[in-house]
């Protein structure tokens, strides 16, 4: 018998009612959302450089960028190949490029150089951008962010470090700081023995030279979480005989000599894999007192308030451009003879997810409106921010993981392929919730705010009756609030209802006063009645689920 000589063909089949890739957008300037947020929280002069940066979340190269920058993760090289100690971290060049855009874009310093007010949250603006771009450069940017204000309080740190630190300008070489054109800033706080509980950590300082603010010391000890190790200085905490306290550490000494700074080895993480985090180890390595002896989980406090606000913008941004590509793929593709959309369920579980991430933007920008004001000297403002900043950062954090989950359900099959980008924002959506205090140390945060500063809760509830009166079952809602607030009895076990409550008290007032009538009335309705179902999709009859899809479309 002779062999085959037929020609077949080299497919079997045409690719068709497949989804194309969600380019070509703009996040800033197709978003209404956004805009009139940001223009209503005092920073709608940022949209020129937003716009130019909510360009680059829609363009195929930069989506390419953050896909490699991830795909291929950061490797440790502890000594070059003659033996000598180098401690670097090498990054794909997706990396690079990415960090050169980021810090370029002002990501890491408006906040600081715009001297203008709504510097917080025109800087937040770009931070919510970001966060559709790619999200382990949100961690070395949002340290830079929320490190000045300690940077500012030792005056020879101020005068080496700030304005190299605010450049929009990305300079990776390990040189010392006098041949760089651009630094960047990380932080080590944790310990393996103590994690949040900062008391625990058992890391050394020593005094030079008598010692006291900006002083020199020595540290000893090992730190179980350094994020982005390949900064250019840290700040960290050790312990005096004072008690905890806060020190600046640079990678290269005065003399430009190496400091005695080492990496002991990257962590292996679920997400968030652009980003090295690390362990490292002190051993008589050099560091400046920032502050008093003693204060310093007061002066990580403060850098952590930062870092929660950014965190709560940063999820916000991160549910934002997961609803997106949902929107994009679910109005891109057909089931049962029907534009996937448009099926009722759908329909019902889109704009569900529409609310969610609205109520998490609005939340979010009115926080950064709160910082802004408070910078200003408002003493309302102050108060506000105060019990606001971790609020938001528990609910926007907590609800992240949640709604990306049922966003990869949308796309079923296509979603959990890694070569789509919802398996990566999935494997993201956990972390924001843990970095800077997991959900039960933010609760007991929001408790002390409502308990040390008597005013807190009026200045709360003073921000809420601004809503009062335009819908009868926010009303209800709110006195339910006041109730619970007064109620003191087990409040360390009630944590997570109260700060929830608060959390959906403001979204609700700021929807029913800023939003449309459509997409308030539902969230109300689903939010505050106590619909026995809350998985997404359980919007109840007579929403206008539709008008409130098409509001948040953008592709």
């Amino acid at each position: 018998m002779t062999g085959d000589t037929r020609i077949y063909p080299t497919t079997t089949h045409d690719v068709l009612n497949q989804a194309s890739a969600c380019v070509g957008i703009n996040v800033f300037d197709d978003d209404r959302i956004l805009k009139d947020a940001v223009v209503r929280e005092g920073a709608g002069w940022i949209a020129p450089r937003a716009s130019k940066l909510g360009a680059a979340a829609g363009e195929a190269e930069w989506q390419e960028h953050a896909h490699l920058a991830n795909q291929h993760e950061p490797v440790l090289k502890t000594h070059d190949r003659f033996g000598n100690r180098i401690d670097t971290v090498e990054f794909h060049p997706s990396y690079h490029a990415l960090m050169r855009l980021a810090f370029g874009s002002g990501v890491h310093s408006l906040a600081w150089t715009a001297k203008r007010p709504g510097a917080h949250a025109a800087r937040a603006t770009l931070s919510y951008i970001w966060n559709q771009i790619e999200n382990g450069v949100g961690c070395p940017t949002g340290m830079a962010y929320s490190a000045i204000p300690s940077l500012r309080r030792v005056p020879v740190i101020r005068d080496t470090f700030e304005q190299k630190v605010l450049s929009e300008g990305y300079d990776p070489r390990p040189l010392p700081l006098a041949g760089k054109s651009a630094a960047t800033i990380g932080m080590a706080l944790t310990e393996k023995q103590g994690g949040s509980d900062l008391r625990a950590n058992a890391t050394r300082a020593v005094a030079v030279n008598g010692g006291g603010p900006g002083a020199e010391y020595r540290l000893r000890g090992h730190k179980w979480f350094c994020s982005a190790p390949m900064s250019d200085a840290f700040l960290t905490l050790a312990r005096t005989d004072n008690g905890p306290s806060c020190f600046f550490v640079p990678r290269a000494l005065p003399d430009g000599a190496r400091n005695r700074f080492f990496i002991q080895r990257l962590k292996d993480k679920c997400g968030n894999r652009s980003n090295a985090s690390s362990e490292i180890e002190y051993d008589d390595t050099y560091g400046l007192l920032v502050g008093e002896e003693g204060a310093g989980i007061r002066a990580a406090l403060g850098m952590a308030h930062l870092t929660r606000l950014d965190f709560a913008i940063g999820s916000a941004g991160l549910m934002r451009w997961a609803l997106t590509l949902t929107l994009h793929h679910t109005h891109h593709r057909r089931s049962f003879q029907r534009v996937l959309a448009d099926h009722p369920l759908m329909t019902n579980v889109l704009a569900d997810l529409c609310l969610e991430s609205e109520a998490a933007t609005v939340l979010a920008f009115r926080l950064a409106r709160a910082v802004d004001e408070a910078a200003e000297g408002s003493e309302q403002a102050r108060l506000l921010e105060r019990i606001l900043t971790p609020v938001a950062k528990f609910c926007n954090c907590k609800r992240a993981p949640a709604f990306i989950a049922e966003c990869l359900e949308c796309h079923g099959g296509n979603g959990f392929v890694e070569e789509q980008p919802m398996p990566r924002l999935y494997r993201e959506a956990p972390l924001n919730g843990i970095w800077e205090g997991t959900g039960n140390v933010i609760c007991l945060d929001v408790l002390r705010a409502l308990n040390r500063e008597a005013d807190t809760i009026a200045a709360l509830l003073a921000e809420l009756a601004e809503a009062r009166g335009a819908d009868r079952r926010l009303d209800a809602f709110l006195d339910e609030l006041e109730t619970e607030l007064s109620d003191l009895r087990d409040q360390d076990y009630r944590g997570r209802q109260i700060t929830s409550m608060i959390a959906t008290a403001v979204e609700a007032a700021l929807l029913v006063r800023y939003s449309t009538s459509a997409a308030a009335d539902a969230f109300v309705a689903s939010r505050l009645e106590r619909l026995p179902n809350r998985a997404f999709g359980s919007l109840p009859r007579g929403v206008e689920s539709a008008a409130i899809v098409a509001r948040s479309r953008v592709a």
